[in-house]
């Protein structure tokens, strides 16, 4: 990560930290996603989450959730920006540099973690004062009563693969980013050449390689956007020359 953005993803962090529930706060994939939205727009699948948005135009906007009967408000945070980001290095004399300054970002949002068994996520939106459904979404549907709810897209949740689950004679990686991004993967199979193997957009941000290898056990790692990320989708890790690595083992027929 360069130090300018790291600086800025760390700066950051405790202005949102508090809204965004059980998401990963550490992942840099999400801050510097959020940090980077032009406008608001339609429900977005982040993480384990989905990312609701609407313009700053609104005084207040909160949203409840069918599964939750109705009963629950959670309120949208104004989006803050970097608008001048800090000096990484002191500056002479060892005093550190300007302080980070922010913007408003002319957005609202909420991030929401979907509770495990909710098969549907269905809502409303209340702006200003009024029950409404989401103008940015357009998947919506009349309920019982004859009212319009707005529909969010699920996440999907990775099934766990442990080592001793990998296919007979091989390994299938999996990773998930945003679309149209570039994913490697590299391990003790290559040398740990970051640039070899190229993984598969399967389907939009999920991408996958399977690799053909003599039986054995192996660590390895995701390169994202220049930066090693470890295998989510496996708890099996261990340490190579002093940072942690993913490993998985690949049976024999």
């Amino acid at each position: 990560m360069k130090a300018k953005s790291k600086v800025t993803f760390i700066m950051l962090l405790p202005l949102i930290i508090g809204t965004i529930g059980a998401l990963d706060t550490a992942s840099y994939q999400f801050i510097n996603h959020l940090i980077n939205l032009k406008k608001s727009g339609a429900p977005e699948v982040m993480d384990d989450g989905i990312l609701f948005t609407a313009p700053a135009t609104y005084k207040k906007v909160g949203i409840a959730f069918a599964h939750e009967g109705f009963s629950k408000v959670y309120w949208f945070r104004r989006l803050l920006i970097p608008d001048a980001a800090p000096n990484p290095q002191p500056e002479e004399g060892g005093k550190q540099g300007p302080p980070v300054v922010y913007k408003d970002s002319g957005i609202l949002f909420y991030t929401y973690t979907v509770p495990e068994g909710v098969k549907s996520v269905e809502y409303r939106l209340i702006i200003n004062g009024l029950w409404t459904t989401d103008p940015l979404n357009p998947n919506q549907r009349i309920d019982e009563s004859g009212l319009a709810r707005s529909i969010a897209p699920m996440p999907k949740i990775s099934k766990l693969l442990a080592p001793q689950d990998a296919p007979a004679r091989a390994v299938t990686f999996r990773f998930d980013a945003f679309p149209r991004e570039t994913i490697y993967v590299a391990g003790s199979f290559n040398n740990w050449d970051p640039f070899m193997y190229e993984m598969k957009e399967k389907e939009p941000g999920h991408y996958e390689l399977t690799l053909s290898l003599p039986q054995g056990t192996y660590q390895y790692i995701f390169f994202y956007r220049g930066e090693r990320h470890l295998d989510q989708n496996n708890l099996t890790r261990v340490y190579r020359d002093g940072r942690p690595v993913s490993q998985t083992i690949v049976q024999g027929k």
